[in-house]
């Protein structure tokens, strides 16, 4: 799944676990009622693209869904959502690579430029 907005806030790596580290991320939709959605980033991806996002980016976010059921002392069953990125995308932003334009080649103009060459001389098999 994927989701646009733009950059509202990026946290600081938070350490779950001596071996478990996340992030999070929020944007904001681009929506007639705008969301603000927050995502989770989880170890190795934390700061492999947030690093890069500064507020206001328009980012394109691959996520996954996750839910889980818990009861409570109480007998309650409670139900969790989650949001999980792995894959952040710029908006609008074009990789250097691509922005040089190739050198443009001009071509001679043909001796018949212009000209309709006449039957006789035309090689076309019709």
């Amino acid at each position: 799944m994927e989701i646009t907005g733009k950059v509202k806030v990026v946290t600081p790596e938070q350490e779950i676990t001596p071996s478990y580290t996340k992030r999070e991320l929020v944007i904001v939709t681009n929506e007639q009622y705008p969301q603000s959605i927050m995502i989770e980033f989880g170890q190795g991806k934390c700061n492999e693209y947030l690093d890069k996002l500064t507020i206001g980016d328009e980012v394109k976010v691959s996520i996954n869904l996750g839910g889980r059921e818990w009861v409570n002392p109480q007998g309650e069953t409670k139900y969790f959502n989650s949001i999980k990125g792995w894959k952040v995308e710029k908006i609008g932003s074009t990789p250097v690579a691509q922005t040089a334009h190739a050198p443009v080649t001009e071509f001679a103009p043909s001796p018949t430029s212009g000209q309709v060459p006449d039957a006789e001389e035309s090689d076309l098999p019709f």
